[in-house]
């Protein structure tokens, strides 16, 4: 009885051991299995991508039909990189037998979570889609997102492959699933050629359209370099007056030969540095603007602003919230020269009836002898 008592307690004792011991040995894996996805940078994966390419598009008609009919397109594509590489801007352009396409692809890095969201927008409506959300693995990426573009817009899965990646001609590809991704079916297969000379750019549009005056060019003013001065309220809606003072730069490119654009804006004091860009788009319908602005910290896309420009001055709206609460966030686009203009954000928490402006930016042209070579015309897309 006692050797069996001893045998008890020595088998306890072995079993509290193991309790004391197994949840360091996880937390070191886990640590491990962390520290490796942390090595993993993603902030690079679409530098393939830079520059000029020719491309053959295979467009399926009528997706999820069992249709088999495929139009074929021939373009351009031009795409140039953000931050460094941590965002990229590509312009594309297509004409086939259905009709031209013109579009545009924002692809934003989330340093945080080392994935990459690809916005498209159709230069038709000017309007800027949900995110594709993905990564690359092994030199292939793959984007996932949920849309209403089945028949009858039923809700169905939507994926971007990237492959081939490492070469002069990389591959993509969209599929849609309508069983929760247990089978895809391709309707949208694109091949690029790199263009050795990469002083090409595709076509700027529709030059008749152009002629027109509904809003288009609105902002045509900005394009080029600029000398940023900005005013920065720290505490809006608490009734602090403590602001704080940065100075940096701002550059501005156009797409669709000025019906959209891309403005990519850096600033600083002593302890506070903000890099962001703002991406604008005209819709022809509404004859509106939409304005998405992106923090490099998340690289998130943020609710557009939007809004038109009416006798020299701009005005953009949104509702958004702020700690907690539904406030309505105002730009204004102001004093407008060749020279200057003025960008002010405010919020309201009471419908609008009263302002509080918490961001003011005087802007001042650069001498071309200081533009550099940021300031090149951009373009920017990806398939949809």
């Amino acid at each position: 009885m006692q050797r069996k008592t001893q045998n008890i307690l020595l088998g306890a004792l072995i079993f509290v051991s193991y309790l004391a011991h197994a949840p360091a040995q996880t937390d070191s894996a886990t640590a491990k299995v962390q520290s490796a996805a942390e090595l993993r940078d993603g902030q690079h994966d679409f530098d393939f991508e830079m520059g000029t390419w020719k491309i053959h598009l295979k467009k399926l008609l009528h997706p999820l039909t069992g249709s088999k009919t495929w139009a074929e397109f021939d373009g351009d594509t031009v795409t140039r990189k953000v931050w460094d590489g941590r965002a990229w801007l590509e312009q594309f352009e297509t004409n086939g037998p259905t009709g031209r396409v013109e579009g545009m692809t924002l692809r934003l890095y989330n340093p945080q979570t080392h994935q990459w969201s690809l916005y498209w927008a159709n230069g038709k409506d000017g309007i800027l889609g949900q995110p594709m959300i993905g990564e690359f693995k092994n030199g292939r990426g793959e984007f996932y997102d949920q849309e209403p573009s089945g028949p009858d817009g039923k809700a169905i899965i939507v994926r971007y492959i990237w492959s081939n990646t490492t070469s002069d001609s990389p591959h993509f590809e969209q599929s849609f699933s309508d069983d929760g991704g247990r089978t895809w079916e391709a309707n949208w297969i694109t091949d690029q050629t790199r263009v050795k000379d990469e002083s090409g750019s595709p076509k700027e549009g529709d030059p008749e359209a152009a002629k027109k005056r509904d809003g288009q060019h609105d902002f045509d003013f900005e394009f080029g370099s600029w000398k940023a001065h900005l005013r920065r309220l720290l505490h809006p809606m608490t009734g602090s007056n403590q602001w704080v003072e940065l100075d940096g730069t701002s550059v501005v490119r156009k797409i669709w030969g000025g019906r959209a654009n891309l403005g990519e804006f850096e600033v600083d004091s002593g302890a506070t540095h903000i890099e962001g860009l703002s991406l604008r788009l005209y819709n022809p319908q509404t004859q509106q603007w939409s304005i998405y602005w992106s923090n490099s910290k998340d690289g998130g896309l943020g609710t557009p602003m939007v809004g038109q420009f009416k006798n020299g001055r701009g005005e953009f709206y949104d509702q958004e919230l702020f700690n907690g609460a539904a406030i309505y966030v105002r730009f204004i686009f102001s004093d407008i020269t060749q020279t200057s203009f003025r960008l002010e954000q405010a919020f309201s928490a009471d419908g609008g009836k009263t302002w509080e402006p918490n961001w003011v930016v005087a802007f001042t042209r650069q001498k071309a002898a200081n533009v550099t070579a940021r300031s090149e015309d951009s373009s920017a897309g990806e398939t949809q």
